[in-house]
């Protein structure tokens, strides 16, 4: 290998060890724990360039090296593939999520599963509806004077409305009004389905208009959301166990993760299913959020990337481990909502 190739050998080696040990790391010990073919010299060579270039720094303390965000963003874009995840780690994470009822389900336990696989802080998205279309409105009598509403879409199960009407409405009006309904929502997208059934009223028969109105208006309330602005978050008290890698920023970041709008923008690069985005400490906004690294992805169909999911933890992470789990996790989900 050439001395170049040699070198990051060598960085990669400090990231493994520093990652692994949370020490900083000596040249011995990676002659010692790592096959390189090369002299205690010359591995103290190169962890002087790569100091000097910037991949390395060596703290206080210390006699070792750990790496910089520059030398973990190189060693990320160096990961010519990722390690797949083994067929039981895969077996797993289906089994679990093809056990969820609905999407709010889904959501919660693709959090709950990247947060154990990663032992990070995980989020995810609610999907982006503005692209969804309406699969089919279930109208369901709880009593002569109540109904629920369940709106289905292509991406599974969005929303579930009680509707007071403050009248009764008979077996066969309930029945009208899921066929009316449905008649101007199915197979529309969730903007073009509200403006549809805005004008249902007007044209309604006598008997059927009051009860139209107020399910129209409890519908629109539903349609015209914004639910990708929610979150579903889990896993934030690994922050707490890795609390030495946050020596003055953990409850800066613990604050920062309450804020939805600053874990939406840190979503916000994962924009494409299948591609897996890295952003490493300084690379994030805004600035408690520089002593992380997000690893995040879309989820959804290809072409249609409905919401992101991702890891949230210290720039001292294990990236390729990380990245295989949001990835597999995605692209479930994915798989499931696409079936549904």
């Amino acid at each position: 290998m050439n001395a170049e190739e040699r070198r990051f050998e060598v960085l990669r080696a400090i990231v493994a060890d520093y990652v692994s040990t949370q020490e900083p790391v000596g040249s011995k010990t990676i002659v010692d724990r790592h096959n390189l073919g090369v002299s205690s010299a010359t591995v103290r060579n190169d962890m002087a360039t790569l100091e000097e270039e910037g991949y390395i720094t060596q703290p206080h303390t210390s006699a070792g090296r750990v790496p910089t965000d520059k030398g973990y963003r190189v060693f990320v874009d160096r990961l010519a593939e990722l390690k797949p995840l083994s067929a039981a780690e895969r077996r797993a994470i289906r089994g679990f999520l093809d056990g969820a009822i609905d999407l709010d389900d889904v959501l919660r336990r693709s959090v709950r599963l990247l947060a154990q696989l990663t032992r990070q802080v995980a989020v995810v998205q609610y999907p982006t509806l503005t692209r969804s279309t309406v699969r089919h409105l279930e109208v369901i009598a709880l009593t002569p004077a109540r109904l629920m509403l369940v709106l289905i879409t292509d991406t599974g199960r969005v929303d579930q409305k009680i509707v007071d009407l403050g009248d009764v409405i008979t077996e066969d009006g309930v029945a009208r009004l899921r066929t009316v309904l449905n008649a101007a929502m199915v197979g529309e997208r969730l903007p073009e389905a509200s403006a549809r059934i805005a004008e249902l009223p007007e044209e309604a028969p006598n008997d059927l208009r009051d009860h139209l109105t107020r399910v129209v208006t409890v519908l629109i309330e539903s349609l015209v959301e914004h639910p990708e602005e929610r979150l579903v978050l889990g896993g934030t008290a690994n922050l707490t166990r890795n609390a030495a890698d946050f020596p003055d920023t953990l409850r800066q970041v613990m604050e920062a993760l309450e804020e939805q709008v600053v874990v939406l923008k840190l979503l916000a690069a994962a924009r494409e299913v299948a591609h897996v985005v890295v952003r490493i400490g300084g690379e994030n906004e805004p600035a408690p959020m520089r002593s992380t690294s997000v690893v995040s992805m879309g989820y959804g169909r290809p072409g249609a990337v409905l919401g992101g999911m991702g890891v949230v933890g210290p720039t001292r992470m294990d990236y390729p481990g990380t990245m295989a789990a949001v990835r597999a996790v995605a692209t479930y989900v994915g798989e499931i909502l696409a079936g549904r």
